[in-house]
């Protein structure tokens, strides 16, 4: 009697909506699922592209994880994790951005039945952790350094690598052409560290093979000039002139007023005008300079800069007109100026590129490579079903778990690619669980639809992309698990209430999305 007379406890405000408990976590984990799904067709070399037509009515093609989950609009909170490993591995390391997300809804779905069943999700993160550092221990004992090689050399394997990233992108039919470009332009920053000093140029028309690169600076000529079409258009190293003041009569800024008591006196100030223009235009002409760069008035005072290239040259690409400078002595940069058909291709080659120069900067100073095309992945997960043997209690199951986890990235190429994916990975485990050790680099043969030694093929990625995916990837499975209880204010609900209602209806995780509402949800 006494209980039902208890009053009750309002802690939080009415309206706020709280969910917690199996269901939730389960519910998480479907959303994270969801959103693995989206990009799961976009890994490796045959992967399929992504057409995103956003409300401002712009059109993006890409395959790139991270362009792809930025442009999603995703509105589930646990989901959002996935975005943002995804950033961060797109800031870090630049490739590997599908990578990262796959394997975090591999390990939560790996999970899930666990979870069901009961098992304390602090178990699987304990375990999942516990098999992330074994994990990056066996990359780091695999990893094979390309450090001490000459420079020819060393560029080859960049190559290498730069090409590996390259292949599955829109542009993988020519990785080796703009894999000895990217190679290049890298090498000509040396060790400076910002990417802007590596500029990319985009010129619709042409076909790819008409990019180039600039070992130097590229713009587009900015004006015409009576005459001008019988001006030198190359000059070998010729002094550069860098102005910061007008080249032509300068107005007054301010109300000016002047008083003449004789005609005559008005002649002299507009001499003086003039004076003025041809004393700079002779100290120009001085200073033996062939090219003259000015950025008109910017302040009092004027800064001038007298400089040198190797070479000078006016070049037409496209419809475009370029000034193109090239060998400069103390500036570290590089442009690549980039040809298509398409606007998208080209805006999807400068993203290809970008994954292709972050790859390479990394490669350079962390100059430790492991065998692509799923071969590590394999390695690690045999590695950890053998160590998870030596495991009494319910952690060998967990670290068991992670371990097939890691096979989907090998499964997935072969599925991307139209092959028997379980008749694959049944001849990668048999080569692997070889005792000589032979079977570790070992992945799979996009071309044939069966295995082969990635190494041997020049089928390479930095280390620092596997350990860094790994790290990441873990650390978003174990975040997720580790929540038991969302919160949603009446506020925020009511912000988000519309995008709900619209994704509700859309199937399995298809709240994990803002969109249009579903097949089956009639809207009153």
């Amino acid at each position: 009697m006494s209980a039902m007379l208890q009053p009750q406890i309002l802690l939080l405000k009415e309206g706020t909506d709280t969910s917690q408990g199996k269901p939730q976590l389960v519910s998480n984990i479907n959303a994270c699922t969801a959103v693995a799904d989206v990009v799961r067709t976009t890994l490796g070399p045959r992967g399929m592209d992504k057409l995103i037509h956003d409300d401002k009515g712009s059109v993006t093609i890409s395959n790139d994880g991270a362009t792809i989950m930025k442009l999603l609009d995703i509105v589930h909170p646990a989901a959002k994790i996935l975005v943002d490993i995804a950033k961060s591995q797109d800031s870090e390391v630049g490739d590997g951005t599908t990578t990262v997300v796959l394997l975090a809804g591999e390990f939560l779905k790996e999970a899930k039945p666990f979870i069901e069943d009961g098992v304390h999700p602090q178990l699987l993160i304990r375990s999942y952790r516990a098999a992330s550092t074994l994990a990056i221990e066996r990359v780091k004992e695999l990893a094979t350094s390309i450090e001490g090689k000459s420079l020819e050399e060393k560029k080859g394997l960049l190559a290498k690598c730069a090409a590996t990233t390259l292949s599955s992108k829109l542009i993988g039919g020519e990785k080796e052409f703009f894999a000895s470009m990217v190679v290049d332009s890298v090498i000509a920053i040396g060790s400076e560290d910002r990417l802007n000093m590596i500029g990319i140029k985009k010129v619709p028309g042409g076909n790819m093979r008409d990019s180039f690169l600039v070992n130097g600076v590229a713009f587009k000529k900015t004006f015409s000039y009576a005459g001008f079409e019988q001006q030198p258009k190359k000059f070998l190293n010729p002094k550069l002139l860098l102005l910061n003041i007008e080249l032509e009569l300068k107005s007054e800024k301010e109300n000016a007023e002047i008083r003449l008591t004789d005609p005559s006196q008005y002649q002299s100030i507009v001499d003086a005008e003039w004076n003025i223009i041809y004393d700079k235009l002779d100290k120009c002409v001085q200073s033996g300079a062939k090219v003259v760069l000015s950025r008109l008035a910017i302040g009092d005072l004027a800064t001038q800069v007298l400089g040198t290239c190797e070479l000078f040259e006016e070049r037409q690409v496209g419809n475009e007109r370029f000034n193109i400078f090239s060998g400069c002595p103390s500036g570290r940069t590089a442009t690549l100026v980039l040809r298509g058909g398409a606007d998208q291709f080209i805006e999807e080659a400068e993203r290809s590129l970008h994954d292709a120069i972050m790859i390479v900067r990394r490669a350079l100073k962390n100059s430790t490579v492991v065998a692509g095309g799923g071969a590590i992945d394999m390695e690690i997960s045999r590695y950890l079903r053998q160590h998870a043997r030596t495991i009494a209690g319910k952690s060998q199951l967990f670290i068991n778990s992670y371990a097939k986890a890691l096979e989907v990235i090998p499964r997935q190429l072969c599925d991307n690619a139209g092959f028997d994916a379980t008749d694959v990975l049944n001849k990668l485990r048999q080569k692997h669980a070889l005792p000589s050790g032979e079977g570790a680099p070992y992945g799979v043969d996009i071309n044939t639809g069966g295995i082969t030694d990635s190494f041997a093929n020049f089928v390479w990625e930095p280390a620092v992309v596997k350990i860094n995916a790994i790290n990441a990837a873990t650390e978003a499975a174990c975040l997720v698990l580790s929540v038991d209880e969302t919160v949603k204010n009446p506020k925020s609900e009511s912000a988000q209430g519309e995008a709900a209602a619209s994704a509700m209806g859309r199937g399995r995780g298809g709240a994990a999305f803002r969109g249009g509402r579903g097949r089956g949800m009639r809207r009153r």
